[in-house]
């Protein structure tokens, strides 16, 4: 079960995930982040994901779209091995722009 806790910094959203970014458990992700008109950053922060499959990737890819859309800047952060490792055999780590600490706009 993938758990979702958004925290607001300022423009921007940091969204902490726990558990399992997976088909099935995508609707909670896409639901948690539907794009407020007042962001100017989402963030999600993967260091308590423990696994990603196809259809999360491509959940987080349809999130970074749709933030790209509406000029909304989308980064990852906090990343595990695990999570690291799915992106680069991926090729979708040159893709995402990836934190190790956040930056928020004022």
């Amino acid at each position: 079960m993938l758990k979702v806790q958004p925290r607001n910094s300022g423009t921007a959203v940091i969204f902490y995930l726990q558990g399992q970014i997976v088909n099935g458990e995508t609707d909670v992700l896409r639901n948690a982040v539907a794009f407020q008109p007042n962001v100017s950053a989402v963030i999600l922060d993967l260091a308590g994901v423990n696994i990603v499959d196809a259809g999360g990737l491509g959940a987080i890819l349809e999130l970074r779209e749709q933030a790209n859309l509406k000029g909304i800047r989308f980064e990852l952060m906090n990343l595990n091995k695990w999570v690291r490792y799915v992106l680069e055999l991926s090729h979708l780590d040159s893709v995402f722009d990836v934190k190790t600490e956040v930056e928020c706009p004022p």
